[in-house]
């Protein structure tokens, strides 16, 4: 059936159950008429699919995966070839544990050094962020997985995250914070749009009919699904009225979502219209079509292969950046070198953890002094 066709036999309530999670990573399926439920994931730089009780900080177990280098690692190698690359090997990992969609890239601006997201970020510049999202996009969506990029828009400190009403002028907002979510529409075709947590003119972000309607939808045409970030509704009346399509969050209270329940008895008493709903429908089924989730075509993966791990290598090879390199003293002559001395706490510590949702469960980490010692073997005393 065409989604037109489902449209038709889903009930006023089926039709609101598809707005919402069951579980904190999925959205509701309806069997009877083999509409699949969504599975998401974090990453942006691996897999980390909960395969049992999920929750959104990443705290029970995940599958593990393989840890790809970040977004910020990858602006460093100003190639936005590699971060296809990259692209491509995350969405074939994506396909290889079933997941659906992969929420990353994050495009937001890095705006202060205090902000813990930074390392998920391209770059604080729009235009090389811009530049390497695109293909970074369309590498992960070949493999029939949706990219979801992040967060839209301007979320770019940790205080009051999830409150602050950002202050920014139009030219600012144009010439800074959009464009690179513009040529992820334009260019990159991304299916999936996460909103942010944050207020942009007075609007929280993930029910603004400023950002998702006058911009997203009326101005780039965007025709993709919106996704709210994790517990970023906060009014079933204004959610379902703007262009949010799926809303998802951190309780287990699944029923009670703003655009669960509540929404479903707002439409039985006429106070909210069920073509507004019908509309987020469509969105959703077209995306599961596109991704081929109904006609078991969808591409199967795998993960962890040799070519996944040298092109993880390859893209940090090709991302570090030497200032100064007096009369060629690196690299060091390995046959050459006594005594090592490693300063810093980073020598010691893995980071594939990064922290929140950008935690990754990294099938392996070898750490700068663990690679050093094995590279020396027993020649060399390296304290």
């Amino acid at each position: 059936m065409n989604h037109e066709e489902l449209l038709s036999k889903l009930t006023p309530e089926e039709k609101a159950a598809l707005l919402s999670g069951k579980t904190v990573w999925q959205t509701r399926d309806i069997p009877r008429l083999k509409i699949p439920s969504i599975f998401l994931s974090d990453g942006p730089h691996g897999i980390r699919k909960q395969a049992g009780a999920g929750d959104h900080l990443g705290l029970n177990a995940s599958l593990k995966a393989t840890c790809f280098p970040t977004a910020a690692t990858i602006a460093n190698s100003w190639d936005p070839d590699l971060g296809e690359e990259i692209g491509k090997a995350l969405g074939e990992e994506a396909a290889a544990q079933d997941v659906n969609i992969v929420l990353g890239p994050g495009l937001n601006m890095k705006r202060s050094p205090l902000c813990g997201r930074n390392f998920e970020y391209f770059s604080e510049d729009p235009y090389l962020t811009k530049e390497l999202a695109a293909p970074y996009i369309q590498g992960v969506q070949e493999w029939d997985v949706a990219a979801c990029v992040k967060h839209f828009a301007a979320n770019n400190q940790e205080t009051e995250r999830l409150w602050i009403d950002v202050e920014v002028d139009e030219q600012a907002l144009r010439e800074i914070y959009l464009p690179a979510f513009y040529d992820a529409v334009k260019k990159g075709g991304v299916h999936t749009i996460m909103g942010a947590y944050n207020l942009l003119k007075g609007e929280h972000c993930c029910q603004s009919e400023y950002l998702l309607n006058d911009i997203l939808r009326k101005e780039w045409g965007y025709d993709g699904v919106v996704i709210s970030d994790w517990g970023a509704v906060h009014d079933t009346e204004k959610a379902a009225n703007s262009q949010l399509d799926i809303e998802m969050s951190v309780t287990d209270n699944f029923d009670e979502y703003f655009m669960a329940n509540p929404l479903k008895e707002k439409i039985e008493n006429g106070e909210i219209s069920e073509a507004v709903v019908d509309e987020k429908v469509v969105r959703i089924l077209m995306l599961m079509m596109k991704l081929h989730m109904m006609d078991d075509t969808r591409k199967s993966g795998t993960y962890n292969t040799p070519e996944h791990r040298r092109k993880a290598l390859e893209v940090a090879r090709e991302s570090v950046v030497l200032l100064k390199n007096e009369e060629s003293i690196l690299p060091f002559p390995k046959e050459k070198v006594k005594k090592l001395l490693i300063v810093g706490e980073n020598a010691e510590c893995v980071h594939a953890n990064g922290g929140g949702s950008a935690e990754i469960k990294a099938l392996y980490e070898i750490t700068p002094l663990m690679g050093i010692k094995t590279l020396l073997g027993g020649n060399a005393e390296v304290k």
